[in-house]
């Protein structure tokens, strides 16, 4: 087998299973252990996993967010209700922004329900999904590409955002920290801090599960929403940071 199949067959296994063994790695694709860690050394320099002790890993952590395809499949049906409350804020007419978020990236998926739209993104989920539509006028942010986050980002992306604006924007983000948001990665913090600017509102969504988490970079104070959107009642404890900095949050639970 060749390395670069080998290689997209361990990331297929990782985004179904998370992790993975080095030891089950090597079983599974008939390999040695060295072959493993070589192509784990590979994978990693280019973003898509981070070695563990043991084996890799494609879930996130403080420095390293996780490949679109696997946050595609986590938290679907909380991300499914916050999207459809999301797309209540939408006028027909308006201008709408999204960011290369799975969880905001839902949204998609129903704006052609409210035509007309301007719809600018740098999601290329998001750009696939309207491209062609009826009533939808689409601003796809360019850019370089990148696969992990399945997006455009970088000079270009940033040129684009600082020259227009928009009614709404919704936004995701990998950890909230307290009353803040960060992110892993600093070109996609330039591009969301963009994209609250060009905004008159802007909503973020995110499930329950990024409360708690802190990754590298700063991203926003959360007071800089119109309002947080999330699926589930955070502890009691994070409510209250929450609501001491002044950060609207919305549930949207099962029963909404």
């Amino acid at each position: 087998m060749k390395s670069d199949i080998r290689r997209q067959g361990i990331m297929e296994f990782l985004m179904d299973a998370g992790q993975a063994g080095v030891d089950d790695l090597a079983l599974r694709f008939g390999v040695s252990k060295m072959t493993v860690h070589r192509d784990l050394d590979e994978l990693e320099e280019s973003g898509f996993l981070r070695k563990v002790r043991g084996g890799a890993s494609i879930q996130p952590s403080s420095l390293f967010e996780s490949d679109f395809r696997y946050r595609q499949k986590q938290a679907t049906e909380e991300k499914q209700r916050l999207a459809v409350a999301a797309v209540a804020m939408i006028e027909p007419g308006q201008t709408v922004i999204i960011d290369d978020g799975s969880t905001a990236g839902g949204i998609a998926r129903h704006l052609t329900d409210l035509r007309p739209l301007t719809v600018i993104s740098n999601n290329l989920a998001v750009i696939q999904e309207l491209a062609g539509a009826g009533g939808i006028n689409l601003i796809a942010l360019g850019g370089q590409y990148s696969k992990k986050f399945h997006g455009f980002f970088g000079l270009l992306a940033e040129a684009s955002l600082k020259s227009l604006r928009a009614d709404v924007a919704f936004l995701s983000s990998s950890a909230i920290h307290g009353a803040s948001a960060f992110h892993q990665d600093q070109e996609v913090v330039q591009a969301k801090r963009l994209m609250i600017a060009a905004a008159t509102r802007k909503y973020l969504l995110v499930d329950h599960g990024k409360f708690g988490r802190t990754a590298l970079h700063f991203l926003t104070d959360l007071s800089a929403f119109d309002a947080v959107f999330t699926g589930r009642a955070p502890e009691p404890g994070v409510r209250a940071v929450l609501d001491a900095g002044g950060v609207s949050l919305t549930v949207i639970d099962k029963g909404s």
